[in-house]
């Protein structure tokens, strides 16, 4: 092999290896916490590869192991596998390095108008939100409604996912978003949050409620949803038995 092909084939081994570093961060984001025989498995890598990325990412300082604490009721045997999650340097990243100009901005807005400018602003953010996802909502089937929400989200970068919850006598899943675009901003300006859940809350047609954020420290955003409360906005409610009949009601 020449020189130059040689130097060609490493750069284009080097682009290769950030395009797959890249896909692993996202996908820590989305998924976490997550495994590397996890993120092997969606990538069709091999575990041995995939660590390698995972500990460079460690290693930069974008991702880190997220300690779940003990497990309730369960004595681990063995080691137990790393899970990962993305970190506050990981979500700058993925953000692309507009956060401060726009958190200058929102000061400016607060100063220049008052606090219920910001509020006015994060309702008409989210005003747009629900105008844009409305239509795309089309399904009947509560579970499938979120999912149809969670894909939404992240065609708008949100990283976001649909998981259910084990254990509530309430059938319930959890909305989960790994990665925020406003994070550092909403870290600032919670109107930004609080309007986000609200637009859940409309989008769905039931209570939502917020568990956890990225902008409070969290690893991710958590948003709860019942399922029977969507479950009783999206069914019609049947016609009660010989209501509307005349006849019915005359013969008897």
């Amino acid at each position: 092999m020449s020189t130059t092909h040689a130097v060609a084939h490493v750069a284009v081994s080097h682009d290769a290896d950030g395009t797959t570093r890249r896909r692993v961060l996202e996908l820590v984001a989305t998924d976490g916490p997550v495994t590397a025989a996890e993120l092997a498995a969606e990538l069709g890598l091999t575990s041995a590869a995939v660590r390698r990325h995972l500990a460079l990412l460690e290693d930069d300082g974008t991702i880190a192991v997220h300690d779940a604490g003990p497990a309730a009721g369960h004595v681990r045997r063995g080691r137990p596998a790393r899970r990962y999650v993305v970190s506050a340097g990981g979500q700058s990243e993925l953000a692309g390095g507009y956060s401060e100009l726009a958190a200058q901005a929102m000061r400016y807005l607060r100063e220049a108008a008052g606090p219920a400018a910001v509020v006015a602003f994060a309702a008409q953010r989210y005003e747009n939100v629900v105008r844009r996802y409305a239509p795309s909502l089309t399904a009947t089937d509560p579970q499938e409604r979120a999912a149809q929400l969670a894909e939404l989200l992240s065609a708008d970068g949100y990283a976001a996912s649909v998981r259910p919850v084990v254990g509530p006598l309430v059938p319930t899943v959890q909305l989960c978003q790994g990665h925020c675009p406003v994070q550092h901003v909403a870290e600032e300006f919670s109107e930004l949050c609080e309007a986000e859940a609200r637009a859940f809350s409309e989008l769905l047609g039931t209570h939502v409620q917020r568990l956890a954020t990225l902008a409070s420290g969290a690893h991710a955003c958590v948003t709860n949803i019942p399922l029977a409360a969507l479950t009783a906005q999206t069914t019609p409610t049947p016609t009660p038995a010989g209501r509307g009949s005349g006849t019915q009601e005359g013969s008897r």
